[in-house]
């Protein structure tokens, strides 16, 4: 006779796969995890068989959770009766596997948080794992190459929307070359932020 099982070693689906990388989602935007961890539990969860390896995933995160883990059970012990006037809070209710055909869906290369599953309107982009600011749409390569071969007109600063100093390079000829060209690299290395404070993407 086979040995019987719980929910947790039911089979999951494609539904249940996108809950947790939405939830996974919530976690990295709010910098609870970092960009390593983030995605080897992506793809953790996009190839988990069961609700157990799901589960697995949020041990250690606090809430949002998928909304279909069941909460965990322990063992039974006695429990003194509640005080008076205390109210019981809800429980995530616990939902069955899909049945039936399942939507395909790709799995996000890493590092990018696909549209509809968990997709951020206010970061198209994405968001830095350290501070949460929303990356801009302008690339740190573009503007660093810019400032390498058209710093002297401060064309990479006009880029970035700093008018101010792409203003300074070009009545100087960027420094007579030495600082655009100082500036070209710094922004490769380390970026910058565009008009609206926002960090330069990679």
């Amino acid at each position: 006779m086979s040995e019987a099982f719980g929910p947790e070693q039911q089979r999951i689906g494609n539904q249940q796969r996108e809950e947790a990388i939405t939830a996974l989602n919530d976690h990295f935007a709010m910098a609870r995890l970092d960009i390593g961890e983030y995605q080897e539990r992506v793809n953790r969860a996009s190839g988990a068989q069961s609700y157990v390896e799901l589960a697995e995933l949020f041990r250690d995160l606090p809430q949002p959770h998928p909304p279909f883990l069941a909460p965990p059970s322990v063992p039974f012990t006695a429990v003194p009766p509640p005080p008076p006037g205390y109210a019981p809070q809800p429980t995530q209710p616990y939902y069955p596997p899909p049945t039936g055909p399942q939507p395909q869906y790709a799995v996000p290369p890493p590092g990018m948080v696909p549209h509809g599953v968990g997709y951020d309107p206010g970061a198209p982009w994405g968001r830095d794992p350290y501070t949460g600011v929303p990356y801009s749409e302008k690339s740190k390569i573009a503007a660093g190459l810019l400032q390498l071969f058209l710093g002297n007109f401060g064309i990479g600063r006009f880029y970035m929307g700093d008018t101010g100093i792409a203003v300074a390079q070009l009545l100087t000829c960027g420094g007579c070359g030495i600082w655009s060209l100082i500036d070209g690299v710094l922004i490769l290395i380390n970026g910058g932020t565009d008009a609206e404070g926002r960090p330069l993407k990679g």
